[in-house]
């Protein structure tokens, strides 16, 4: 049994296929399946059914998936152990981020992180927060940025930011006039909302919940995107609610639609996620570092009095 061959094992368990699994590890189909029949050969066990498409683990395999991960993690830490020591910040590293948070803060910040530590190899991926919980759990991701918190034991939080949110309130909507909305003002009969499985949309249900305010069985839109929202609320369709630093490149004619709420502004804590077993701290901590500084640069540039203070 090797290292080696648990890796090949964890990657044919994620990818649900040889070919797939081959060469995102690098390796050519046949090496990997001769690798693995060997493991199970010593083991005198199967760990792929390999007579379903996708691929599937067989129950025996499940529990051999669990301890692979595990001494793969304890493999990789001694390297961490040593690249700690040596002061190296390098090699991969899986990060994931929401939806809601992807389009803003990627921009911010990937190109700081790229030119001041280029020894790392960053592999960026689009994922909700169920799917993040997951990766991050199982290994599969090394850090995540969402929004928090997940009272997960098994997942540490950095808390990165606070942002508010702010209503766009087209013209011709009941609360058009109004310098400055609160949370019982909204009816989730107008607001327009993004589809299930986003936190945002979570984070404006609890806050009409809050203030008493429950859907009713009329007609409500949902939307994956909020250009796809911003458009329909521009057509006349309801209002809706953004992300602070969303509303930041929007054009100077939607920028009227924006209405702050009032003083104290719900808002949504954003978060770095990592795993417990903090395998690579060195580069989730570069990575925290890093963001802390882009945004502070943000909060700096725009208004200080928008985005709430960081705590550190």
């Amino acid at each position: 049994m090797t290292i080696t061959q648990l890796q090949y094992v964890l990657a044919v368990a994620e990818h649900q296929n040889f070919t797939k699994a081959a060469k995102k590890s690098f390796v050519t189909q046949p090496t990997m399946s001769m690798q693995i029949q060997k493991l199970e050969e010593e083991l005198d066990i199967l760990i792929f059914d390999r007579s379903k498409k996708p691929i599937t683990l067989t129950e025996i395999g499940e529990k051999i998936i669990i301890q692979a991960r595990k001494i793969v993690n304890e493999a990789n830490r001694m390297q961490d152990i040593v690249d700690q020591e040596k002061g190296y910040i390098g090699g991969e590293f899986s990060l994931g981020i929401i939806p809601t948070v992807m389009p803003t803060l990627l921009p911010m910040f990937l190109k700081h992180f790229n030119k001041r530590y280029p020894k790392v190899q960053l592999r960026i991926e689009e994922l909700n927060t169920q799917e993040i919980i997951s990766l991050l759990k199982d290994g599969y991701l090394d850090a995540a940025i969402a929004a928090t918190p997940l009272n997960d034991e098994n997942i540490k939080e950095l808390l990165l930011y606070y942002e508010p949110f702010v209503g766009y309130i087209p013209e011709n909507h009941r609360l058009r006039t109004k310098a400055k909305i609160t949370p019982e003002d909204l009816n989730l009969q107008d607001i327009l909302l993004l589809e299930d499985g986003h936190c945002f949309r979570d984070n404006i249900m609890n806050i009409c919940k809050a203030s008493r305010r429950e859907p009713s069985d009329s007609f409500q839109l949902h939307s994956g995107s909020f250009e796809t929202l911003l458009k329909l609320s521009d057509e006349g369709m309801g209002m809706t609610l953004l992300p602070y630093l969303h509303t930041l490149d929007l054009s100077k004619e939607r920028k009227k639609n924006l209405k702050s709420f009032e003083s104290p502004q719900p808002a949504r804590e954003i978060s770095l996620l990592y795993n417990k077993s903090e395998l690579k701290i060195q580069i989730i901590k570069a990575l925290n570092e890093v963001l802390l500084s882009v945004i502070r640069g943000a909060i700096n540039f725009y208004d200080v009095k928008i985005i709430s203070p960081i705590k550190e």
